[in-house]
């Protein structure tokens, strides 16, 4: 894109040529009308940090540092960035829609998911100037596929409706841990931002949700295979939590720019040197009452699903690139090798996902909902 944005106008532009360019103009999106949306904040005060007490900031001008200001846009790009990177993952996926149901739930995420990257550009855009114009931009150049988005985890492929299904109910869950930190922000149009995005989110999740569910009341995708998908995505979300003992969210936290997920009904004191490891094991739990939902649906002679342990295939914080097993368990690097050979989706599991796909009835039906809201 050699266009230079010096307008919200020019960026919509530059929107929906990316829209084209990654093959997602299609009727059902394109008839959506993309706005920037915000809602109302319970308080103007600011909750937490060194400016607790004080009126939350409406402009940027209003923040009193300049290193205040560039955190904060740098939170806003990263969060942008993971919504384009989702809509590139999955475009994909309509192509092998298993149902009319899914393909509109599909449509809906992916709707959702650019309206959520909208936002955030129209917070750079109209808050940061030129830098800002200049990030929204980026926003639109880089791409998942060729491994440029900005965190891991989303230029990870997602191949399939099992992957689509296990990404939205726990990646996404991530996506809701971080909205909800930053629903508390001092910079209000942020906070406000948060609200509308939250209620959206939730539909995300419950599609992942339901649809494991779906698949495994079907009963044709052998619980192992499914396993090994949690054991792709999960490991993924617990990196973006952000890294061990996290310089960048002590600062954060300081300054009111992102609180903690349980900030409103957590009385202790905050640990400023462990808040990512805080939300990291608030999001594991959260998961191990996800999967035991779905083990209530498993035969009793089927193994039960369980969340991986938070040691296993990591790629950023203290158990990066160490050779734990997906038990917690530590490995020599020969059977580590082996080990993720055996525990991740590979080609034998594709072969077979793609052989029971082609037989269908391997998700349970479900009728057809409304469009994105």
């Amino acid at each position: 894109m050699a266009t230079r944005i010096s307008t919200f106008d020019d960026w919509v532009d530059l929107f929906r040529e990316w829209q084209k360019e990654i093959g997602v103009d299609l009727p059902e999106i394109t008839q959506y009308q993309f706005e920037a949306k915000y809602g109302q904040l319970k308080t103007m005060e600011i909750e937490f940090g060194d400016f607790r007490g004080e009126r939350k900031w409406e402009k940027v001008l209003d923040i009193p540092d300049q290193r205040i200001r560039d955190a904060l846009q740098n939170l806003i790009v990263y969060q942008g960035d993971t919504e384009f990177a989702s809509v590139e993952q999955q475009r994909f996926l309509f192509e092998t829609s298993p149902s009319a149901y899914d393909r509109q739930a599909l449509a809906r995420v992916v709707t959702e998911e650019m309206r959520h990257g909208w936002q955030m550009c129209h917070l750079l855009i109209n808050h940061f100037g030129h830098s800002g114009k200049i990030e929204a931009q980026k926003q639109l150049e880089r791409r998942a596929f060729e491994n440029k988005r900005l965190l891991g985890a989303f230029n990870d492929p997602v191949q399939n409706w099992i992957d689509f299904y296990t990404y939205t109910d726990f990646v996404d869950r991530d996506g809701k841990f971080q909205l909800t930190m930053l629903s508390y922000s001092a910079f209000a149009p942020l906070a406000s931002s948060m609200i509308p995005m939250l209620k959206e989110e939730s539909f995300h999740l419950g599609t992942g949700q339901d649809g494991l569910r779906r698949v495994l009341k079907a009963g044709r995708i052998p619980v192992p295979v499914i396993q090994k998908y949690l054991n792709k995505w999960i490991p993924a979300a617990y990196d973006l939590f952000g890294v061990d003992h996290s310089s960048s969210a002590h600062w954060f936290y300081v300054w009111g720019l992102k609180g903690r997920y349980d900030e409103h009904s957590n009385p202790n004191r905050a640990d400023k040197e462990r808040l990512n490891e805080h939300s990291r094991q608030l999001y594991r739990q959260e998961c191990k009452q996800l999967v035991e939902q779905l083990n209530k649906l498993i035969p009793p002679d089927q193994p039960r699903l369980f969340v991986p342990d938070l040691k296993f295939n990591r790629r950023i914080g203290d158990y990066a690139h160490q050779p734990y097993s997906v038990i917690g368990e530590r490995l020599s690097p020969e059977d580590y090798k082996r080990h993720v050979a055996e525990v991740l989706p590979g080609e034998k599991d594709l072969a077979l996902l793609a052989q029971i796909f082609e037989e269908g009835g391997w998700v349970e039906p479900k009728q057809t909902t409304t469009q994105a809201q």
